[in-house]
Formats: C-alpha cells, structure tokens, sequence
C-alpha cells in the first residue's frame, strides 16, 4: 500500500458574525514563519506533527499532537515544522478586547486583558473544546448564536485554567424569571437568527451569565435548545405531510441537509423516514 505524503495547504477566513474573527486550518512542510507578532492573541491545537517556534527568546515545541498554543498580543515569535511530516493546526485570531471582554463576563467585574505565561498548554478537555469551536466556526450551516456561544465559553476556559492571575467566575444565583424569559423569547423566534447578545439584553445581564444561568437550569446551551425547538416543529410539518425541503426553510434551517443532520442526530431516523411513518 502505497502512503500518499502529506501537502501543504491552507483555509483562511473571516466570520463576520463574530467581529471578523479570523481563523486559519493548515498543514506546512517546509514553510518557515520568520519573526513577526499579532496584534491580538493566537490561539490553537495541533493536529498532527508537530512546530518548533521561539517565543519570547526562548525555543519551544509544540507536540505531540493536541497540543494547544497561545500566543499573546505583540510578542514576537518564529514558526516552522518540528517533524519530517510537518504540522497540521487549526488557529484562531480572536482581538485583545475579545478575551477582555470574556474575562470581564467571567468575573463580573471589568477586568484588563488576561495574559497567558506558558504558550505551549496541555489541557485534553479544552483542546477539545477549542478543536470543537475551530470546526463550528468552520461549517457555514451553525447558527451565529452557536459559534458565538462556542467562542465565549472557551476563551472564559481558557482565561479560567491558564491566565496568570486569578479570574473567579463570579456566582450563579437562581434566577428562573431569566431562563423562562429566554425560553419563551426562543419558541416565538426559533426559526430566526437570534444572538447571543439578544437574549443578553432581553434580561440585561451578561452573555457569559447568561450562557451559564440557562446551561445550568435548562441542560443545554441556548444554541442546542434551539435546534431541539426546530427538530421538534419538523416533526409536526412532516407528519401533516409537508415536503422536506419546505419544512427546512420553515424552521429554520439552511437546507435540507442541514435538516437532515440534526433530525437524525436527536431523532435517530432521517426526516424521509420520519415522513414515510404516516403511511
């Protein structure tokens, strides 16, 4: 069997439902970052390989593979491969006031920009949290409530487990008036764009407060409670025998196969065999 050697590659874009965040997947071999800085933070996992860089005077590596870098704003850095085979990365390039804003939410308090000492992290749940993010961000069907609920939690992680100073989450009283208020504004609008910063001011607190107030009453993020809404109405247009691709756009979706995706995934059939049912 003959191994097919790996290619150099890349995606960059931006997400202009999150402020422009950019992000970047990539596989090099042979290039060479020469010394340069980003203006905010530089955020990612390894996905394999692995990369030799020199962060603030200092040589570092960044494997095995799921590795995390963090990278902060205005510190000069190199980049190259460490192995034969390269390395693969999924980076994202959130500005300073991003990760001021996330540790401000977090805390309560309004807090300066966090700083992280160690720019190699080994964190198994938040490189899957970030890894998780990174593919979000990536599929054009999520929803900009999703992707920026995805982004706050996991820069909130990241600032809690690994910024230098202490960021306590400030703490979560019961407040149900909140989460009934969010629910009830999430039935009449499922099928619309909603952000998160919507629902935020609906009840005037912040986005990070309320991510956790509605996680912790409902079991779901307001995302996922979202496309529970619209699996749940699919199934009633399907079984009055409306076609599948109007009940996508009816509920919200981009497609049908986004439809299809979801229906399957929390009804364990595909919508065709959800509508064959009546028969």
């Amino acid at each position: 069997m003959v191994r097919t050697a790996p290619r150099e590659h890349a995606k960059f874009w931006l997400d202009p439902d999150l402020n422009n965040l950019e992000a970047l997947r990539a596989t090099y071999l042979t290039h060479v970052f020469p010394p340069h800085a980003h203006e905010g933070f530089a955020i990612g996992v390894i996905e394999a390989g692995g990369q030799a860089f020199t962060y603030q005077r200092s040589s570092h590596l960044i494997m095995p593979a799921h590795s995390i870098a963090v990278i902060n704003p205005g510190v000069v850095h190199t980049g190259c491969a460490a192995t034969e085979e390269g390395w693969t990365y999924r980076m994202i390039y959130p500005g300073s006031e991003m990760l001021q804003r996330a540790a401000s939410e977090l805390s309560g308090t309004p807090r300066d920009i966090p700083f992280f000492p160690n720019p190699v992290i080994f964190d198994t749940d938040l490189m899957r949290r970030l890894l998780h993010l990174h593919i979000t961000l990536e599929d054009v069907t999520t929803t900009g409530l999703e992707r920026e609920s995805r982004l706050l939690w996991t820069l909130a992680q990241l600032i809690t487990r690994h910024a230098d100073t202490p960021h306590p989450a400030q703490v979560i009283r019961q407040e149900p008036t909140y989460v009934d208020r969010i629910r009830e504004y999430l039935s009449a609008h499922f099928a619309h764009p909603v952000t998160l910063d919507q629902l935020a001011q609906l009840v005037h607190i912040s986005p990070f407060h309320l991510l956790r107030v509605f996680h912790r009453r409902v079991g779901l993020p307001p995302h996922a409670y979202v496309l529970q809404l619209r699996v749940e109405h699919a199934k009633t247009l399907l079984i009055q025998g409306m076609p599948i691709a109007d009940v996508s756009a009816q509920v919200g979706f981009s497609d049908q196969s986004h439809l299809s995706r979801h229906f399957k995934r929390l009804v364990g059939v595909a919508p065709g065999q959800y509508h064959s049912r009546r028969s």
